[in-house]
Formats: C-alpha cells, sequence, structure tokens
C-alpha cells in the first residue's frame, strides 16, 4: 500500500491529527493503524471524560494554551453531534488554611490563561454543592464539564472515514525502515509517519532516532462508582493539587449520566497495558519498567518514592473513601464499592533529569513526527493540539 501519510494509533490525538492532515493536504492519502479491534479502546475511551478549563497549568506550557480553546471547541463538537454533556462544572475546594496558597496560584494561573474562574467564600460553594466541604474559601470553573468519551469517539471515528482517512483497525506496527513501514496487514510504502502510539510511542520513536531521552512509564487509574442516585452530587469537587506533579488527587467526578465517582488513582504499572491480572503481560516490558522504577526510587528530582507508596494505598476502598470524605458530607463506604474498568495514562519520563514531563512533548523531522508526551488534559485539548501537531509537520516539509 502506498501512504503519503501514516498515523499510528487511533486514540483522541491520532484520529484527530488523521482528519486535520486530511484538510491541511486534501490531496494526499491518509491512512492510519489501529492494533486494536476499534478506535479509542486505550486512554482515549477510559479516561475521567472531564472537559477541564485549563486553569492548572503553567501559562507558558502548551497544556495552558490548548485546554481553555479545546473546551471550548470540544464542547461545539458535542453539542453539534447532540452528544450529552453535563456542564456542572468544578469546585476547587481548601482542605485547610494551608490549601489557600494553592487556591490563590490556580487563581493567578487562571487569570494568565484568561480562563473565567470564580473566586467564592465557603457559603456560596454550599450554594453550588449543599454537601461539599471546604475551608472558608474555594474556587469555582463554570466551563468545566463532563462527556461519555466513547461516544466522542465514535463520532470522530465517523467523521474520519466521512472525511476520507483509511482506517485499518485491528492492525499492529510491527517496524519500519527507509521510508517503509511493515505491518500485521503488509508493507506501506510512507512518504510520512505520525506516531500518536500512546503507551508505546517512545518505542516506536526510537526506531526514527528520537526518543533518546525519554521512556513511558505507565501509571494505572482506577475510580469507584458511587451507587447514589445521579444527582447527589451536582457538580465536580477537586482538591488542591501538589503542582509539582502531574496528578490531581482524589476527587469526585460527575458524570454526563449524573453519576458520580471518586478518585483516580495514579498506581505505578508493571508493564504498558498492565489493566489487571496478568493479561497483555510481556517479561521484556516487566523488566524495563521495573528497572525505570526502581531508578526514580534511588534517585528522581521529586519523592517518586513517596508518590509510589502514597498511590499504592489506594488500591484500599477506605482509603479512597477515607480521602474523598475530606472534600465532602455524606460519603459512606456502603455507596462506593464498585470499581470502574481501569486506564494506563503513558507518563513520559526525561531520564537524564530523572524527572516526569508535565506539558506535551513533540519530536520530528521531515520524515516523521512523535507524539511522546499526550497525557491529561490531552482529550480535552485534542483538536487544538491535533491542528498544532499538523502546523509543525506542515512546516517540516515546507
Amino acid at each position: 500500500m502506498r501512504s503519503d501519510f501514516l498515523v499510528i494509533g487511533g486514540g483522541v490525538i491520532g484520529l484527530n491529527i488523521a482528519r486535520r492532515i486530511r484538510r491541511t493536504f486534501p490531496g494526499a492519502s491518509v491512512h492510519l493503524v489501529e492494533k486494536e479491534a476499534d478506535c479509542g479502546l486505550h486512554a482515549s475511551g477510559r479516561n475521567s471524560g472531564v472537559l477541564h478549563a485549563g486553569f492548572y497549568y503553567s501559562p507558558d506550557s502548551l497544556k495552558a494554551k490548548f485546554t481553555w480553546s479545546g473546551n471550548r471547541l470540544l464542547t461545539e463538537y458535542c453539542d453539534a453531534k447532540g452528544i450529552p454533556l453535563n456542564k456542572c462544572g468544578k469546585l476547587v475546594v481548601a482542605r485547610d488554611q494551608a490549601d489557600h496558597a494553592g487556591l490563590d496560584e490556580l487563581l493567578r494561573r487562571g487569570r494568565a490563561n484568561e480562563i473565567p474562574l470564580e473566586e467564592i467564600s465557603e457559603k456560596e460553594a454550599k450554594a453550588i454543592e449543599p454537601r461539599v466541604r471546604t475551608c472558608a474559601r474555594a474556587l469555582f470553573s463554570p466551563s468545566t464539564s463532563t462527556v461519555d468519551p466513547t461516544q466522542v469517539m465514535q463520532a470522530m471515528k465517523k467523521d474520519a472515514v466521512d472525511e476520507g482517512v483509511q482506517l485499518h483497525c485491528g492492525v499492529r506496527y510491527l517496524s519500519s525502515s527507509k521510508g517503509r513501514v511493515l505491518t500485521t496487514e503488509g508493507t506501506h510504502d510512507v512518504g510520512y509517519v505520525v506516531n500518536a502510539a500512546g503507551l508505546y510511542a517512545d518505542r516506536i520513536a526510537r526506531e526514527f532516532g528520537f526518543s533518546e531521552h525519554y521512556r513511558i512509564l505507565p501509571f494505572k487509574g482506577l475510580y469507584l462508582y458511587s451507587s447514589e442516585p445521579a444527582g447527589s452530587i451536582r457538580t465536580n469537587i477537586y482538591p488542591v493539587p501538589d503542582l509539582k506533579n502531574p496528578f490531581l488527587g482524589v476527587h469526585f467526578t460527575v458524570a454526563a449520566s449524573g453519576k458520580a465517582k471518586i478518585g483516580p488513582t495514579a498506581i505505578p504499572g508493571l508493564w504498558r497495558e498492565h489493566y489487571g491480572g496478568v493479561a497483555n503481560f510481556h517479561w521484556n516490558e516487566f523488566l524495563e519498567v521495573a528497572m525505570r522504577g526502581v531508578g526514580l526510587l534511588a534517585t528522581s528530582n521529586f519523592d517518586f518514592k513517596s508518590l509510589a507508596i502514597r498511590e499504592m494505598a489506594k488500591y484500599s476502598k477506605s482509603t479512597m473513601i477515607s480521602l474523598a470524605s475530606q472534600l465532602a458530607e455524606g460519603v459512606k463506604s456502603e455507596h462506593y464499592q464498585s470499581w470502574g474498568k481501569p486506564g494506563i495514562r503513558a507518563q513520559l519520563v526525561d531520564i537524564r533529569k530523572r524527572k516526569l514531563e508535565m506539558d506535551f512533548v513533540l519530536e520530528g523531522d521531515q520524515r516523521s513526527m512523535h507524539v511522546l508526551n499526550a497525557v491529561s488534559p490531552a482529550f480535552t485539548c485534542s483538536l487544538p493540539f491535533s491542528d498544532y501537531v499538523c502546523q509543525q509537520i506542515k512546516a517540516t516539509l515546507s
């Protein structure tokens, strides 16, 4: 097969890059290979479904640049497609006085990023969510909403096909050499390769001479689902996060259905697709991930040991419920007994600096482009970020 552009990976980023390439290079043939039987079966279909507003991110970051515009574009997309959105907003609460400095920093970032964000009193927070717990103050993000990510993925997949992208699901990338890409369905003669392979993006990138100083470290995210009726919690409730790492802490998410869940964990995975049991187990991945984890335990520029211990404790339902109880009243263990399906975060690590990459990371040249770090809020950012990737590709080909 001949492909002017070949995209590897059918998640939300890969699909939208393929769609954008079709618009940017209208005469080009665009193929996409996805190793699973359908698109979006990993992080893109397993994420929380939150459309973030973007006030967490440093103003000089790509995440800050694309989250607010992505929120608006994806909201418009869902409204146009008739995909239900729960436009319930988000409260960020202070567990004690020490959290007030964190609220101030989030407010500063929100204003710097020109994002609607309201500084409110405890009384005003309780008017939004009567069960909320907060110390004197809180922030409210009116533009945060939730959606079923699987519905979004199916709509985007249909759009991709309608727009001329040739999808090849159930087809695994194997190797590449001198403009040829070998897959399980045969060989593609390729003009340009876009690697959006998520958990395997670093491995594929190294075959093209990239990701020299980067490796993927998997983190497993789990939520506990509430058995309370829809509407028992009215809005998303988040704690003030530790901005030194990319995880937001245990929080309440209100799904598009109105049902609540608490989580997620950020438990270090033992191999790349370590969803549960020994499914998808590979010895080489286990050894690689274990060695990487041991290296970070020994030395890192963040406290990986404390992070790992803290997150492993969240395998306990009682720990999750206790953390959620700091954010809202009436959180009863009998209402939180069902784990949802896990997701895996493909977190990029800079192995030279021994640190987690906080922002999106791209590497590429005139033959290929590699999306190495597209973690949360990549779902929210998917439309403008994909446009940005295509701009970078176009610039390299000019």
